[in-house]
């Protein structure tokens, strides 16, 4: 990706979540006249403000927060569509003068923005809901005969990419792979990215993941999940409802499990999502972005502001 200084600058802070994440960006918008532009898929929406570790009401005062609870769980929102409202985020905040800081630990969101989407057609309806009515095993076993590099790269028990690439390849005669060479609307080659990925000490995340998730049971998550599956207008596949403990809060709420098996249960889906997030953190992203280790502020903002020189 070309990176110019002469382009207008976009700060970028990810990594795994609990990563510390959100106060750091906090930090540098407030040291440096800046927009937090969310980049996480959780955040997103409106229903899951504790669940997803949302800033707080009192940490958004402290600096202009854009794309945070500002969907609907009932909308099917998607990487395409965050690209095209954080770029228009990112544009306003240009125009203001200020600078842009996304922050978030949706690889997905971010490849997206800074490198564009793949133009793949609208699926057929009809495709699409025979393709997500299969048994997982089933859908694995054609993708192997349809597209063997994708059934090779994926994870036999990912649904939602193995649906995808299934699909894709079954409506339109192209791999999902063939469809993203062709990438289309990146921002990429229009701005300058300052980027650091946290990826502190796994034990020091793992612990913090662990507890700030019961913090979550006690303030207001389990409220949170108890009004959303009570929503009539929220489809059993909606992706709000596979942010981590809703399932898991849901069983509990429906006497299948207790309290203590649904936290830990979601403990364990937090950290295996964590592990996922930090080798791909560590590993996908270009070799030039900034991985830092360090947990204090001190330092992070320290090595945050030398990037931004």
């Amino acid at each position: 990706m070309a990176n110019s200084r002469d382009r207008p600058r976009v700060a970028l802070i990810a990594g795994p979540t609990a990563s510390g994440k959100s106060a750091l960006a906090i930090a540098v918008a407030r040291a440096h006249d800046g927009v937090v532009v969310n980049a996480d898929s959780a955040q997103v929406y409106r229903d899951l403000r504790v669940l997803s570790a949302r800033p707080s009401a009192a940490e958004e005062a402290q600096a202009p927060h854009r794309l945070f609870g500002h969907v609907d769980g009932a909308e099917r929102y998607s990487a395409a569509a965050w690209a095209r409202d954080a770029a228009a985020a990112i544009d306003d905040a240009h125009n203001a003068g200020r600078l842009p800081v996304l922050v978030g630990g949706t690889g997905l969101y971010l490849r997206t923005l800074i490198d564009g989407i793949a133009p793949v057609p609208e699926i057929d309806p009809a495709i699409r809901d025979e393709v997500r009515a299969m048994p997982l095993a089933q859908a694995v076993a054609l993708l192997r005969t349809l597209d063997p590099a994708a059934a090779a790269r994926l994870n036999p028990g990912d649904t939602t990419r193995i649906t995808r690439a299934l699909e894709v390849v079954r409506a339109t005669g192209r791999t999902l792979a063939d469809w993203q060479r062709d990438r289309t609307g990146g921002i990429g080659d229009r701005i300058a990215l300052a980027p650091m990925i946290l990826l502190p000490d796994r034990d020091w995340l793992m612990e913090r993941c662990d507890r700030r998730l019961a913090g979550m049971f006690d303030e207001g998550a389990v409220e949170e999940v108890a009004a959303l599956l009570a929503r009539d207008d929220v489809a059993p596949d909606a992706p709000v409802r596979r942010a981590i403990g809703v399932a898991e809060i849901g069983r509990w709420q429906q006497g299948e499990c207790t309290r203590d098996d649904a936290l830990a249960a979601a403990r364990f889906a937090t950290r295996q999502y964590a592990k996922r997030q930090y080798t791909w953190f560590r590993n996908q992203p270009p070799a030039a972005w900034l991985r830092n280790g360090e947990t204090e502020m001190y330092a992070l903002m320290h090595d945050f502001d030398i990037l931004l020189r």
